[in-house]
């Protein structure tokens, strides 16, 4: 148990019609304090999309995740929240928002690899 360390995780969701609260699972964000480990995933079913709200440009729901990323992986283009710490980063990408990209609230764990739990809860909860 000493090898595990504590993570959170949210999972990243599309909310075309934020008033319906309804959405689609788009991606996963994962961070370990202890290992230093902050990263997201993303993927954008753009046909399971178009069923789902067809008004809603993939490109550009696919340029906000981008920007999501880049804040998540303290890229330059992550403007000023990019240049903070990782768990500033985390609670920002994880806070509360009415916009149409959302995330969970964050769930807590413990892993032996953040970046192989990452992968798992990316394949569980989105693929």
């Amino acid at each position: 148990m000493q090898d595990r360390v504590v993570y959170e995780f949210a999972i990243i969701r599309l909310v075309p019609r934020v008033e319906r609260e309804e959405f689609i699972n788009v991606g996963a964000i994962l961070f370990s304090k202890r290992k230093k480990f902050l990263d997201m995933r993303y993927h954008v079913d753009r046909a399971r999309l178009n069923a789902f709200a067809c008004e809603i440009d993939p490109n550009t729901v696919e340029a906000y995740l981008k920007a999501w990323k880049e804040v998540c992986m303290g890229a330059p283009q992550g403007g000023a929240i990019g240049k903070l710490d990782l768990p500033s980063r985390f609670r920002w990408l994880t806070a509360s928002r009415s916009t149409i990209i959302q995330s969970s609230e964050p769930h807590p764990g413990l892993c032996f690899d953040p970046e192989k739990e990452l992968h798992d809860i990316f394949n569980k909860y989105v693929l």
